[in-house]
């Protein structure tokens, strides 16, 4: 046996309560329920969706900025890898910004050119973990040859004060040529040359 048949879900007048609109709502009513609704909707799916847009398309303006920076070059933003980091013994210091690196390996000698701005504690660690300092950068001194500079399209021609060492390390530990820009006061840039022979 079965109930009552009800009237459809959608018509008001069900007597269950369950219809379109509620009890005793005039259709006037209704309607700027289900706007208001509405709006809410489309406030908590739109805002933040709409936020996320923003923000890729800041996200993706920077990254060209940065890649525009080295696209001329063979040089690519983001650190090197830790183990490159190991190999040629370049330990780029905590902060570091705008760093990029290249590696490059042919039968002779493999290479690993690294650039990146610091802070003059950075830079102090970074020569003390290679058993240097800054006594040891000359002023003027601007060790990374033409060869190398042509591969990064490095040109230590702008403005600031440049110094430069060389670190020689014994076979099979790679020797370092480094070149500093003191451009920034406080931020040095740093620009390295690490060589090993396999």
């Amino acid at each position: 046996m079965t109930g009552p048949l009800l009237p459809p879900a959608n018509d008001p007048g069900r007597p269950d309560g369950q219809g379109g609109a509620h009890p005793g709502e005039d259709r006037r009513h209704m309607i700027r329920r289900r706007a208001l609704t509405l709006l809410i909707i489309v406030l908590l799916i739109g805002v933040p969706a709409g936020y996320l847009v923003i923000s890729a398309n800041q996200s993706r303006a920077s990254g060209k900025d940065k890649e525009a920076k080295y696209s001329a070059t063979g040089l690519t933003e983001g650190w090197p890898s830790k183990l490159q980091r190991r190999i040629y013994q370049v330990p780029v210091p905590h902060p570091a910004w705008w760093v990029a690196s290249y590696e490059t390996n042919n039968w002779k000698t493999s290479r690993l050119y690294v650039e990146f701005e610091t802070s003059d504690a950075g830079l102090t660690a970074f020569l003390t973990s290679m058993g240097m300092s800054e006594k040891d950068l000359r002023k003027d001194s601007l060790p990374i040859g033409d060869r190398d500079r042509d591969v990064t399209g490095w040109t230590f021609d702008g403005p600031g004060t440049w110094s430069g060492l060389v670190h020689e390390q014994k076979n099979p530990a790679p020797t370092h040529d480094v070149v500093v820009n003191h451009d920034k006061p406080g931020y040095p840039r740093v620009y390295v040359v690490a060589r090993t022979v396999p």
